[in-house]
């Protein structure tokens, strides 16, 4: 059967070229890092060599790349390293639970949160921000690219209104690393969270950028996952060549046509966080009055790939949070579906999706007690 996998936001396929780069480091040159014999030397050359990929790809220095487990383990070392009693975070209504949860427990901590809202297309406003600054504002979080709509945040103006206020700054930037220029000096951010998996690297690894450095000897304790390291590392190669390719430009290009082709053939179709600013991988469509899981089940039993939103969500029946901040009813935001692109992702997958999915949508409809009559627009 051919198929359609449009689920990269929840992770994406490891490239045959990564999977070469880390095939090494599962057996022959399998040495510790901190070993001092040849084998330890040779996997500390590699583990550096990928510190040096990352950096490069965010324009830090090498020494500010902290190595962890992923996004999530990234995100929990910003918030806790530096958040503690009686201080003062400020963050967002459409941030991953990565950063939510923890918020919530430095709240029950002692400390105090500010979640901002954001507009329609799921946009907090700088001005906000500068206006939910406290004396003893500790950190503020603002994710770069959000997971479930793709659409990009102002980060360069909250980095420099953080800055000037002498107030850390930390942007979860998974879904953004690879897919868009990113710059952290340019950002004058002080942490950046990004993750392999959703790159075409290896699962299970991920790192912390931290401004003026710090190895994981300092911070977390033992033996680095040399393979996913170098894979992560391979994975920053792929990306900065992709993007200096245009890939860019050619993957938003992909995407449109997917956009567009579902709102000509769909009635009752809208693209939540289409009037802003957006990663190009990425769409997410609510499709009126249709069960937004029941769509994904339909539409994996014919081989396209979709999600309704975060793949750590998946088994609450509750409607996206990022899509309610963004004042969707929950109705709507129940019928939504993200479909997000990679850059292995070809235009016959493109075909294929166009084919089928409005032929899941008609036979949810038809299923549905919600579809009395055609919905309209």
């Amino acid at each position: 059967m051919r198929t359609a996998y449009l689920d990269n936001n929840a992770s994406s396929p490891l490239l045959p070229e990564i999977l070469a780069a880390m095939q090494p480091f599962f057996v022959e040159a399998h040495g510790n890092p901190s070993s001092l014999h040849g084998r330890g030397q040779q996997a500390r050359v590699a583990l550096e060599t990928a510190r040096g990929s990352v950096a490069k790809l965010l324009g830090a220095a090498p020494s500010e790349i902290l190595f962890t487990s992923g996004g999530t383990e990234s995100d929990n070392f910003a918030l806790f390293g530096l958040v503690t009693p009686g201080d003062h975070v400020i963050t967002t209504a459409v941030e991953h639970h990565a950063v939510l949860h923890p918020c919530r427990r430095l709240e029950a901590q002692g400390a105090t949160v500010t979640v901002l809202p954001v507009d329609r297309d799921g946009r907090v406003d700088p001005s906000a921000v500068r206006r939910a600054l406290r004396p003893k504002t500790r950190l503020i979080s603002v994710m770069a690219a959000n997971n479930e709509t793709g659409v990009l945040q102002p980060v360069e103006e909250v980095g420099r209104i953080a800055a000037e206020a002498d107030v850390w700054f930390h942007t979860d930037a998974v879904q953004a690393v690879g897919r868009v220029p990113l710059d952290v000096n340019r950002m004058k951010c002080d942490l950046l969270t990004l993750s392999a998996h959703k790159m075409n690297g290896p699962q299970g690894v991920g790192a912390l950028y931290l401004r003026g450095g710090g190895q994981e000897r300092g911070h977390r304790a033992g033996t680095e996952n040399l393979a996913g390291i170098v894979g992560l590392g391979a994975a920053c190669q792929v990306v900065q060549a992709w993007l200096a390719r245009h890939g860019e430009l050619d993957l938003a290009a992909l995407r449109d046509r997917l956009e567009g082709g579902i709102l000509e053939a769909v009635v009752g179709t809208q693209v939540n966080g289409r009037g802003a600013p957006r990663v190009p991988n990425t769409t997410n469509i609510a499709f009126d009055r249709v069960p937004g899981k029941g769509l994904v089940v339909a539409l994996d039993r014919l081989g396209v790939y979709a999600s309704t939103g975060a793949a750590c969500a998946t088994t609450t029946n509750e409607p996206p949070h990022v899509l309610l901040a963004m004042g969707l009813p929950p109705e709507l935001a129940h019928a939504s579906v993200r479909f997000s692109l990679g850059e292995q992702t070809t235009p016959q997958e493109i075909d294929l999706a166009l084919e089928i999915i409005p032929r899941a949508v008609a036979a949810v409809r038809a299923d549905s007690p919600l579809w009395a009559e055609p919905a309209v627009g």
